[in-house]
């Protein structure tokens, strides 16, 4: 379905005459940031085999989605005097389908997923799920310009905030923790690990506060006159551009320290307890017939009636690597 405008381009308001050159321009700098990022993460998938980085490597293509259907809505809407409707849909969609994923990985890195914890728990992810979905819609009705719903979107940020801010405090906690304990009981094998995950939680929570202010910013912004939307525009892609990429970088793909999978977050009555680490040798022959049901690599395993006191994290490293 489509709808013509006038025969000449005074159908257009030549305030939007800026738009199609800064969308082509942004879509390909997220192209070439999405496609940089997908190889990045493709080429040293073997240093952190989780889906943490595939997922935040999939929010540029969203983006780039957004800003190509809007670059060839604007384009044939004011050189062809033809405004597709279902472009335009295309652009409403995929914006919000951008923000919700956006924050939906923010969402994981604040629990800790793959950094703190191999999974999240079943009441997390029901948490998650409930606040993405009442996000969606929220954004939904403020996009539509359905009245109060930038109340409702401003009340939404608030609490995704909130809980984001909370759980970020709550790991750097568990890992100050950690990092004192290491520091007490002289297990080195340890510290750069967890200083590694102490650091990109504390570049991430200064992020976050970025992305807090700037949304907000945008939210409650009083000036909405056609004059400015471009300038606006600018400065909101780029924002968002070097926000996400920043936090992508954070958590990019790469050669962390020793024992960074290794995730001994633990605690017994609010206790944080830091499990000790043990080498042994064996042959190759030892090893080629080495088996036991009790030991799992890289996983904390426990006796049969054992508890977490007990368990054992078994890392089996090759000693010529």
């Amino acid at each position: 379905m489509e709808t013509s405008g006038a025969a000449d381009r005074d159908g257009v308001d030549t305030s939007y005459k800026p738009l199609p050159p800064l969308y082509f321009a942004f879509a390909i700098i997220w192209i070439l940031s999405a496609v940089s990022w997908t190889l990045n993460t493709h080429k040293y998938r073997h240093f952190q085999p989780n889906k943490l980085q595939w997922m935040l490597a999939s929010v540029p293509w969203i983006k780039s989605l957004q800003l190509s259907l809007s670059f060839l809505f604007w384009y044939s809407c004011y050189y062809s005097n033809v405004c597709s409707i279902w472009m335009s849909f295309g652009v409403y969609i995929m914006g919000i389908l951008f923000q919700t994923s956006a924050f939906g990985s923010f969402f994981l890195i604040s629990h800790g997923y793959c950094i703190t914890c191999h999974r999240i728990t079943l009441t997390e992810r029901r948490s998650m799920a409930t606040m993405g979905c009442a996000f969606y819609f929220t954004l939904v009705g403020y996009k539509a310009s359905i009245p109060y719903f930038s109340v409702l979107l401003l009340l939404n940020y608030l609490v995704v905030f909130y809980v984001i801010f909370d759980h970020v405090s709550r790991n750097l906690i568990v890992l100050r923790d950690q990092l004192s304990f290491i520091e007490d009981e002289d297990v080195q094998a340890m510290h750069d690990a967890v200083y590694t995950k102490y650091i990109m939680f504390k570049k991430f929570q200064g992020a976050m506060h970025i992305v807090a202010v700037s949304e907000l910013a945008i939210l409650i912004s009083l000036d909405n006159s056609l004059e400015t939307f471009w300038m606006r525009l600018v400065v909101r892609e780029w924002a968002q551009f070097f926000i996400f990429m920043y936090i992508g970088w954070i958590f990019r793909c790469q050669d962390f320290a020793p024992r960074f999978s290794v995730m001994p977050t633990w605690s017994s009555k609010g206790e944080t307890i830091v499990p000790p680490i043990y080498s042994i040798e064996m042959d190759a022959a030892t090893f080629k017939g080495f088996t036991s049901h009790e030991w799992h690599i890289g996983v904390p395993t426990l006796l049969n009636k054992g508890s977490v006191k007990d368990s054992v994290v078994v890392v089996i490293r090759q000693p010529h690597a």
